[in-house]
Protein backbone atom coordinates (compact mmCIF):
# COMPACT_ATOMS: atom_id res chain seq x y z
CA UNK A 1 0.00 0.00 0.00
CA UNK A 2 1.04 3.49 -1.00
CA UNK A 3 -0.09 5.03 2.16
CA UNK A 4 -1.22 3.85 5.92
CA UNK A 5 -5.08 2.42 6.70
CA UNK A 6 -4.38 3.62 10.55
CA UNK A 7 -3.14 6.91 11.11
CA UNK A 8 -2.50 6.79 15.19
CA UNK A 9 -1.65 9.29 17.67
CA UNK A 10 0.39 7.99 20.73
CA UNK A 11 -0.82 8.57 24.12
CA UNK A 12 1.41 11.72 24.89
CA UNK A 13 0.07 12.85 21.61
CA UNK A 14 -3.84 13.27 23.43
CA UNK A 15 -4.65 17.25 22.93
CA UNK A 16 -4.52 18.48 26.52
CA UNK A 17 -6.92 21.35 25.58
CA UNK A 18 -10.34 22.26 24.79
CA UNK A 19 -10.62 24.59 21.56
CA UNK A 20 -13.86 27.27 22.44
CA UNK A 21 -15.43 28.27 19.15
CA UNK A 22 -16.83 31.40 21.02
CA UNK A 23 -13.47 33.10 20.66
CA UNK A 24 -13.91 32.72 17.21
CA UNK A 25 -17.43 33.68 16.09
CA UNK A 26 -17.88 36.68 14.18
CA UNK A 27 -21.34 37.07 15.88
CA UNK A 28 -21.49 36.13 19.63
CA UNK A 29 -24.62 33.85 20.23
CA UNK A 30 -26.86 35.99 22.36
CA UNK A 31 -27.13 34.30 26.41
CA UNK A 32 -29.81 32.01 27.66
CA UNK A 33 -33.10 34.03 28.56
CA UNK A 34 -34.83 32.66 31.56
CA UNK A 35 -37.95 30.92 31.46
CA UNK A 36 -40.29 32.85 33.59
CA UNK A 37 -38.72 36.29 33.01
CA UNK A 38 -37.58 36.16 29.11
CA UNK A 39 -34.19 38.07 30.57
CA UNK A 40 -31.11 36.94 30.29
CA UNK A 41 -29.57 34.54 32.50
CA UNK A 42 -26.98 34.62 35.26
CA UNK A 43 -24.92 31.96 36.51
CA UNK A 44 -27.41 32.26 40.13
CA UNK A 45 -30.49 31.42 37.91
CA UNK A 46 -28.49 28.22 36.40
CA UNK A 47 -27.21 26.98 39.60
CA UNK A 48 -29.66 24.94 40.64
CA UNK A 49 -28.85 23.07 37.51
CA UNK A 50 -25.34 22.77 36.83
CA UNK A 51 -22.36 23.37 39.60
CA UNK A 52 -20.67 26.54 39.16
CA UNK A 53 -17.29 25.25 37.59
CA UNK A 54 -19.83 23.86 34.31
CA UNK A 55 -21.55 27.25 34.18
CA UNK A 56 -18.18 29.23 34.02
CA UNK A 57 -17.46 27.04 30.79
CA UNK A 58 -20.74 27.39 29.48
CA UNK A 59 -20.36 31.26 29.09
CA UNK A 60 -16.14 31.47 28.58
CA UNK A 61 -14.87 33.14 25.48
CA UNK A 62 -11.42 31.89 26.32
CA UNK A 63 -10.09 30.11 23.65
CA UNK A 64 -8.15 27.30 24.60
CA UNK A 65 -9.42 25.70 28.06
CA UNK A 66 -7.17 22.95 29.52
CA UNK A 67 -8.52 19.51 30.59
CA UNK A 68 -7.48 18.28 33.61
CA UNK A 69 -5.33 15.75 34.37
CA UNK A 70 -7.85 13.00 36.03
CA UNK A 71 -10.01 13.46 32.96
CA UNK A 72 -7.02 13.38 31.06
CA UNK A 73 -6.47 10.19 32.57
CA UNK A 74 -10.21 9.08 31.88
CA UNK A 75 -9.87 9.84 28.36
CA UNK A 76 -6.93 7.51 27.82
CA UNK A 77 -8.61 4.41 28.62
CA UNK A 78 -9.68 4.84 24.57
CA UNK A 79 -8.18 7.86 23.11
CA UNK A 80 -7.17 8.98 21.02
CA UNK A 81 -9.00 7.46 18.33
CA UNK A 82 -7.61 6.35 15.04
CA UNK A 83 -8.00 8.78 11.68
CA UNK A 84 -8.71 5.39 9.29
CA UNK A 85 -8.94 5.22 5.62
CA UNK A 86 -12.11 3.70 3.82
CA UNK A 87 -10.39 1.81 0.95
CA UNK A 88 -13.02 -0.55 0.56
CA UNK A 89 -16.17 2.05 0.71
CA UNK A 90 -13.97 4.03 -1.95
CA UNK A 91 -14.24 1.08 -4.09
CA UNK A 92 -17.03 0.52 -3.62
CA UNK A 93 -18.59 4.27 -4.92
CA UNK A 94 -15.83 4.11 -7.58
CA UNK A 95 -15.07 7.21 -6.61
CA UNK A 96 -11.85 9.87 -6.68
CA UNK A 97 -12.51 10.51 -3.62
CA UNK A 98 -10.46 10.13 -0.78
CA UNK A 99 -12.59 9.18 2.47
CA UNK A 100 -11.25 9.47 6.14
CA UNK A 101 -13.00 8.97 9.11
CA UNK A 102 -12.54 9.39 12.91
CA UNK A 103 -13.30 6.28 14.59
CA UNK A 104 -15.55 7.54 17.77
CA UNK A 105 -16.77 3.94 17.94
CA UNK A 106 -13.78 2.96 19.89
CA UNK A 107 -14.71 4.03 23.32
CA UNK A 108 -16.08 2.02 25.83
CA UNK A 109 -19.65 3.13 25.54
CA UNK A 110 -19.27 2.80 21.81
CA UNK A 111 -19.67 6.28 20.49
CA UNK A 112 -18.27 9.65 20.80
CA UNK A 113 -20.90 10.79 24.19
CA UNK A 114 -17.92 9.71 26.93
CA UNK A 115 -15.56 12.39 25.85
CA UNK A 116 -17.79 14.65 27.31
CA UNK A 117 -19.78 12.57 29.97
CA UNK A 118 -16.31 12.02 31.76
CA UNK A 119 -15.52 15.44 31.85
CA UNK A 120 -18.74 16.15 33.45
CA UNK A 121 -19.09 13.71 35.78
CA UNK A 122 -15.58 14.97 37.11
CA UNK A 123 -16.69 18.69 37.26
CA UNK A 124 -19.75 17.47 39.38
CA UNK A 125 -17.89 15.52 41.49
CA UNK A 126 -14.90 18.22 42.71
CA UNK A 127 -18.05 20.27 43.23
CA UNK A 128 -19.30 18.07 45.71
CA UNK A 129 -22.57 16.78 43.66
CA UNK A 130 -23.20 13.02 44.69
CA UNK A 131 -25.81 12.61 42.04
CA UNK A 132 -26.93 13.21 38.69
CA UNK A 133 -29.87 13.27 36.44
CA UNK A 134 -30.30 13.17 32.40
CA UNK A 135 -32.04 11.95 29.42
CA UNK A 136 -31.46 9.61 26.59
CA UNK A 137 -32.54 9.34 22.77
CA UNK A 138 -31.51 6.15 21.83
CA UNK A 139 -29.37 5.24 24.64
CA UNK A 140 -25.69 6.34 23.96
CA UNK A 141 -26.04 9.34 26.10
CA UNK A 142 -26.86 7.42 29.03
CA UNK A 143 -24.83 4.50 28.64
CA UNK A 144 -21.73 7.21 28.42
CA UNK A 145 -22.88 8.95 31.25
CA UNK A 146 -23.29 5.81 33.47
CA UNK A 147 -19.60 4.81 32.70
CA UNK A 148 -18.41 8.23 33.76
CA UNK A 149 -20.28 8.13 36.84
CA UNK A 150 -19.05 5.06 38.21
CA UNK A 151 -15.63 6.44 37.36
CA UNK A 152 -15.99 8.92 39.61
CA UNK A 153 -18.52 7.19 41.90
CA UNK A 154 -21.77 9.08 41.41
CA UNK A 155 -24.98 7.82 41.20
CA UNK A 156 -27.22 8.30 37.72
CA UNK A 157 -30.88 8.21 37.65
CA UNK A 158 -32.02 8.13 33.35
CA UNK A 159 -34.48 9.28 31.53
CA UNK A 160 -34.97 7.03 27.95
CA UNK A 161 -37.09 8.09 25.96
CA UNK A 162 -40.05 5.64 25.27
CA UNK A 163 -39.47 4.23 22.26
CA UNK A 164 -35.66 3.66 22.27
CA UNK A 165 -36.29 2.18 25.92
CA UNK A 166 -38.69 -0.05 23.74
CA UNK A 167 -36.55 -0.50 20.60
CA UNK A 168 -33.12 -0.77 22.48
CA UNK A 169 -33.28 -2.95 25.68
CA UNK A 170 -29.55 -3.76 25.68
CA UNK A 171 -28.83 -0.08 26.05
CA UNK A 172 -30.85 0.24 29.01
CA UNK A 173 -28.90 -2.93 30.29
CA UNK A 174 -25.73 -1.27 29.45
CA UNK A 175 -26.18 1.83 32.11
CA UNK A 176 -27.76 -1.13 35.01
CA UNK A 177 -24.11 -2.82 34.34
CA UNK A 178 -22.18 0.38 34.95
CA UNK A 179 -24.75 1.36 37.88
CA UNK A 180 -27.34 3.42 37.11
CA UNK A 181 -31.00 3.43 36.97
CA UNK A 182 -33.03 3.91 34.16
CA UNK A 183 -36.89 4.53 33.01
CA UNK A 184 -38.69 5.68 29.93
CA UNK A 185 -39.97 8.57 29.31
CA UNK A 186 -42.34 10.15 29.97
CA UNK A 187 -42.58 8.46 33.65
CA UNK A 188 -44.36 8.20 36.58
CA UNK A 189 -41.97 9.15 38.73
CA UNK A 190 -41.99 12.99 38.21
CA UNK A 191 -44.59 15.47 37.76
CA UNK A 192 -43.78 17.02 34.24
CA UNK A 193 -44.01 13.04 33.32
CA UNK A 194 -47.07 12.41 35.18
CA UNK A 195 -48.69 15.16 33.10
CA UNK A 196 -47.05 14.60 29.48
CA UNK A 197 -48.65 10.90 29.86
CA UNK A 198 -52.00 12.29 30.02
CA UNK A 199 -51.69 15.07 27.71
CA UNK A 200 -50.03 12.68 25.42
CA UNK A 201 -51.56 8.66 25.39
CA UNK A 202 -49.33 6.22 23.68
CA UNK A 203 -46.90 8.59 22.86
CA UNK A 204 -43.20 7.47 21.81
CA UNK A 205 -41.75 10.31 23.76
CA UNK A 206 -38.98 12.63 23.16
CA UNK A 207 -35.86 14.18 24.20
CA UNK A 208 -38.01 17.28 24.99
CA UNK A 209 -40.03 14.86 27.13
CA UNK A 210 -37.20 13.30 29.15
CA UNK A 211 -35.26 16.48 29.52
CA UNK A 212 -37.97 17.98 31.26
CA UNK A 213 -38.15 15.10 33.86
CA UNK A 214 -34.45 14.82 34.58
CA UNK A 215 -34.15 18.83 35.20
CA UNK A 216 -37.30 18.32 37.67
CA UNK A 217 -35.68 15.49 39.44
CA UNK A 218 -32.64 17.40 39.77
CA UNK A 219 -33.86 20.81 41.22
CA UNK A 220 -36.22 18.89 43.44
CA UNK A 221 -33.38 16.48 44.86
CA UNK A 222 -30.96 16.89 47.78
CA UNK A 223 -27.12 16.81 46.01
CA UNK A 224 -28.08 16.11 42.43
CA UNK A 225 -27.55 18.35 39.35
CA UNK A 226 -28.71 17.68 35.75
CA UNK A 227 -26.34 16.27 33.08
CA UNK A 228 -26.48 17.11 29.59
CA UNK A 229 -24.96 15.56 26.53
CA UNK A 230 -25.44 17.22 23.72
CA UNK A 231 -26.64 21.15 22.11
CA UNK A 232 -24.88 23.13 25.25
CA UNK A 233 -21.99 25.40 25.25
CA UNK A 234 -19.67 23.13 27.21
CA UNK A 235 -20.64 20.23 25.98
CA UNK A 236 -19.27 21.25 22.23
CA UNK A 237 -16.48 22.19 23.57
CA UNK A 238 -15.29 19.04 25.34
CA UNK A 239 -16.15 17.44 22.57
CA UNK A 240 -13.84 18.89 20.40
CA UNK A 241 -11.11 16.81 21.19
CA UNK A 242 -12.20 14.79 18.50
CA UNK A 243 -11.15 17.64 15.62
CA UNK A 244 -8.37 18.48 17.27
CA UNK A 245 -6.77 14.70 16.99
CA UNK A 246 -8.04 15.05 13.41
CA UNK A 247 -6.15 17.56 12.41
CA UNK A 248 -3.28 16.33 14.06
CA UNK A 249 -3.74 13.22 12.11
CA UNK A 250 -3.97 15.18 9.13
CA UNK A 251 -0.89 16.57 9.63
CA UNK A 252 1.05 13.50 10.13
CA UNK A 253 0.29 12.19 6.49
CA UNK A 254 0.14 16.05 4.94
CA UNK A 255 -3.54 15.99 4.12
CA UNK A 256 -6.50 17.95 4.88
CA UNK A 257 -10.32 17.72 4.05
CA UNK A 258 -12.01 19.52 1.84
CA UNK A 259 -15.43 18.72 3.07
CA UNK A 260 -15.88 17.38 6.50
CA UNK A 261 -19.68 15.61 7.70
CA UNK A 262 -21.07 14.77 10.43
CA UNK A 263 -24.66 13.97 11.74
CA UNK A 264 -26.41 15.87 13.64
CA UNK A 265 -29.38 15.74 16.08
CA UNK A 266 -28.67 18.18 19.01
CA UNK A 267 -25.01 18.99 17.78
CA UNK A 268 -22.51 17.29 20.25
CA UNK A 269 -20.87 15.32 17.86
CA UNK A 270 -21.23 17.21 14.40
CA UNK A 271 -19.58 20.04 17.13
CA UNK A 272 -16.64 18.06 18.16
CA UNK A 273 -15.62 17.27 14.38
CA UNK A 274 -15.83 20.54 12.93
CA UNK A 275 -15.42 23.11 14.97
CA UNK A 276 -11.59 22.98 14.98
CA UNK A 277 -12.19 23.08 11.21
CA UNK A 278 -14.46 26.12 11.46
CA UNK A 279 -11.89 28.35 13.16
CA UNK A 280 -9.51 27.21 10.14
CA UNK A 281 -12.62 28.51 8.01
CA UNK A 282 -12.99 31.81 9.86
CA UNK A 283 -9.16 32.39 9.33
CA UNK A 284 -9.54 31.57 5.42
CA UNK A 285 -9.24 28.28 5.26
CA UNK A 286 -11.43 26.95 2.18
CA UNK A 287 -13.24 23.77 3.56
CA UNK A 288 -16.70 22.60 3.54
CA UNK A 289 -18.69 21.62 6.81
CA UNK A 290 -21.84 19.87 6.27
CA UNK A 291 -24.34 19.06 9.32
CA UNK A 292 -26.52 15.91 8.14
CA UNK A 293 -30.06 15.50 9.90
CA UNK A 294 -33.10 13.07 9.04
CA UNK A 295 -35.86 14.74 6.80
CA UNK A 296 -38.18 13.37 9.99
CA UNK A 297 -36.69 15.98 11.74
CA UNK A 298 -35.33 18.71 10.33
CA UNK A 299 -34.36 21.32 12.96
CA UNK A 300 -31.64 23.01 10.46
CA UNK A 301 -32.85 22.87 7.40
CA UNK A 302 -36.75 23.98 7.97
CA UNK A 303 -36.57 25.27 11.82
CA UNK A 304 -36.64 29.06 12.05
CA UNK A 305 -33.67 30.60 14.25
CA UNK A 306 -35.29 31.41 17.64
CA UNK A 307 -35.80 31.55 21.17
CA UNK A 308 -37.32 28.61 22.34
CA UNK A 309 -37.60 26.09 25.30
CA UNK A 310 -34.99 23.18 25.48
CA UNK A 311 -37.58 21.05 26.69
CA UNK A 312 -41.88 19.85 26.43
CA UNK A 313 -42.06 20.93 30.05
CA UNK A 314 -40.83 24.71 29.40
CA UNK A 315 -38.57 24.33 32.77
CA UNK A 316 -34.92 25.34 30.86
CA UNK A 317 -33.98 28.54 30.21
CA UNK A 318 -35.16 29.56 26.39
CA UNK A 319 -31.78 29.18 23.88
CA UNK A 320 -31.63 31.05 20.74
CA UNK A 321 -31.18 28.09 18.12
CA UNK A 322 -33.24 26.42 14.96
CA UNK A 323 -36.26 24.60 16.56
CA UNK A 324 -38.84 22.88 15.74
CA UNK A 325 -40.78 24.23 18.67
CA UNK A 326 -40.36 22.89 21.77
CA UNK A 327 -43.76 20.23 21.97
CA UNK A 328 -42.68 18.59 18.75
CA UNK A 329 -42.68 14.92 18.98
CA UNK A 330 -40.26 13.19 16.14
CA UNK A 331 -41.91 10.35 14.10
CA UNK A 332 -40.18 7.08 15.86
CA UNK A 333 -37.22 6.67 13.37
CA UNK A 334 -34.90 4.54 14.26
CA UNK A 335 -31.84 7.09 14.88
CA UNK A 336 -33.44 7.97 18.07
CA UNK A 337 -30.36 10.15 19.18
CA UNK A 338 -31.27 12.64 15.96
CA UNK A 339 -34.63 13.18 17.03
CA UNK A 340 -34.74 16.61 19.17
CA UNK A 341 -36.37 19.64 18.23
CA UNK A 342 -33.74 22.07 18.64
CA UNK A 343 -30.16 22.46 18.00
CA UNK A 344 -27.38 23.60 19.78
CA UNK A 345 -27.04 27.59 20.03
CA UNK A 346 -23.59 26.97 18.58
CA UNK A 347 -24.15 25.05 15.81
CA UNK A 348 -27.20 27.54 15.11
CA UNK A 349 -24.85 30.34 15.30
CA UNK A 350 -22.22 28.65 12.86
CA UNK A 351 -25.55 28.25 9.77
CA UNK A 352 -26.77 31.61 10.56
CA UNK A 353 -23.03 32.78 10.22
CA UNK A 354 -22.94 30.72 6.86
CA UNK A 355 -19.88 29.02 8.09
CA UNK A 356 -21.72 25.56 7.57
CA UNK A 357 -24.01 23.55 5.83
CA UNK A 358 -27.07 21.51 6.39
CA UNK A 359 -28.84 18.72 4.50
CA UNK A 360 -31.11 16.56 5.42
CA UNK A 361 -31.44 13.05 4.48
CA UNK A 362 -34.00 10.06 4.20
CA UNK A 363 -33.95 7.04 6.39
CA UNK A 364 -33.54 4.55 3.72
CA UNK A 365 -30.70 6.05 1.77
CA UNK A 366 -29.03 6.33 5.56
CA UNK A 367 -29.50 2.30 5.93
CA UNK A 368 -28.32 2.18 2.35
CA UNK A 369 -25.64 3.55 2.92
CA UNK A 370 -24.79 2.04 6.60
CA UNK A 371 -25.07 -1.43 4.79
CA UNK A 372 -22.68 -0.56 1.93
CA UNK A 373 -19.98 0.53 5.06
CA UNK A 374 -20.94 -2.74 7.16
CA UNK A 375 -20.22 -5.02 4.25
CA UNK A 376 -16.84 -2.98 2.50
CA UNK A 377 -15.34 -1.34 5.50
CA UNK A 378 -16.65 -4.19 8.20
CA UNK A 379 -17.97 -1.95 10.78
CA UNK A 380 -21.70 -1.96 11.92
CA UNK A 381 -22.50 2.07 12.20
CA UNK A 382 -25.09 3.22 14.43
CA UNK A 383 -28.61 4.72 12.87
CA UNK A 384 -27.34 7.88 13.44
CA UNK A 385 -23.91 7.69 12.00
CA UNK A 386 -25.62 6.82 8.80
CA UNK A 387 -26.55 10.57 7.97
CA UNK A 388 -23.15 10.94 7.46
CA UNK A 389 -22.44 7.88 5.38
CA UNK A 390 -25.16 9.22 3.35
CA UNK A 391 -23.62 12.60 2.64
CA UNK A 392 -20.52 11.04 2.07
CA UNK A 393 -22.10 8.56 -0.76
CA UNK A 394 -23.26 11.57 -2.20
CA UNK A 395 -20.21 13.29 -2.12
CA UNK A 396 -18.19 10.77 -3.45
CA UNK A 397 -20.75 10.28 -6.41
CA UNK A 398 -20.54 14.40 -6.91
CA UNK A 399 -16.60 14.03 -7.15
CA UNK A 400 -16.96 10.93 -9.59
CA UNK A 401 -19.20 12.97 -11.95
CA UNK A 402 -16.81 15.70 -11.85
CA UNK A 403 -13.45 13.62 -12.41
CA UNK A 404 -12.00 15.46 -9.42
CA UNK A 405 -10.19 14.22 -6.28
CA UNK A 406 -11.54 15.19 -2.79
CA UNK A 407 -10.55 14.32 0.68
CA UNK A 408 -13.47 13.58 2.75
CA UNK A 409 -13.78 13.75 6.40
CA UNK A 410 -16.49 11.67 8.24
CA UNK A 411 -16.76 11.97 12.32
CA UNK A 412 -17.86 8.48 12.28
CA UNK A 413 -20.14 9.04 15.64
CA UNK A 414 -20.60 5.39 17.12
CA UNK A 415 -21.31 1.73 16.41
CA UNK A 416 -24.74 -0.12 15.57
CA UNK A 417 -24.32 -3.30 17.54
CA UNK A 418 -26.96 -2.56 19.64
CA UNK A 419 -29.26 -0.93 17.17
CA UNK A 420 -30.01 -4.31 15.05
CA UNK A 421 -33.51 -3.87 15.64
CA UNK A 422 -33.24 -0.84 12.62
CA UNK A 423 -31.30 -3.34 10.72
CA UNK A 424 -33.70 -5.76 10.81
CA UNK A 425 -36.65 -3.61 9.52
CA UNK A 426 -34.38 -2.14 6.70
CA UNK A 427 -33.07 -5.91 5.62
CA UNK A 428 -36.92 -7.15 5.76
CA UNK A 429 -38.10 -4.49 3.42
CA UNK A 430 -40.18 -2.75 6.97
CA UNK A 431 -38.90 0.28 7.05
CA UNK A 432 -39.79 3.59 5.26
CA UNK A 433 -38.80 6.87 4.52
CA UNK A 434 -40.72 9.72 6.59
CA UNK A 435 -40.28 12.89 5.75
CA UNK A 436 -41.70 16.09 7.96
CA UNK A 437 -44.65 17.22 6.46
CA UNK A 438 -44.99 21.27 6.40
CA UNK A 439 -48.41 21.32 7.85
CA UNK A 440 -46.67 19.69 11.15
CA UNK A 441 -44.06 22.16 11.21
CA UNK A 442 -45.96 24.77 10.67
CA UNK A 443 -48.22 23.33 13.93
CA UNK A 444 -45.99 23.13 15.85
CA UNK A 445 -43.91 26.34 15.28
CA UNK A 446 -47.28 28.20 16.19
CA UNK A 447 -46.91 27.73 19.96
CA UNK A 448 -42.92 29.71 19.72
CA UNK A 449 -44.33 32.62 17.30
CA UNK A 450 -44.80 34.90 19.72
CA UNK A 451 -41.07 34.11 21.38
CA UNK A 452 -38.34 36.54 21.43
CA UNK A 453 -36.14 36.68 18.79
CA UNK A 454 -32.31 36.52 18.81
Amino acid sequence: MSEDVKVVLSDREIPRQWYNIQADLPTPVPPPLHPATKKPCGPDDLAPIFPMNIIEQEVSTQRWIDIPEPILEKLLIWRPSPLCRARAFEKALGTPAKIYYKNEGVSPAGSHKPNTAVAQAYYNKVFGIKRLTTETGAGQWGSALAMACKLFDLELKVYMVRISFEQKPYRKLMMQAWGAQCVPSPSQDTQVGRKLAAAFPGTPGSLGMAISEAVEDAVTSKDTRYSLGSVLNHVCLHQTIIGLEAKKQFEKIGGYPDVVLACVGGGSNFSGIAFPFVCDRIHGRKIRIVACEPTACPSLTKGPYRYDFGDTGMMTPLLAMHSLGHDFVPAAVHAGGLRYHGMAPLVSRCLEDKLIEAQSFQQLDCYAAAVLWARTEGFIPAPETSHALAAAVAEAKRAKEEGKERTILISWSGHGLLDLTGYDAYLSGKLTNYELPDAEIRRSLEKIKDMPKP
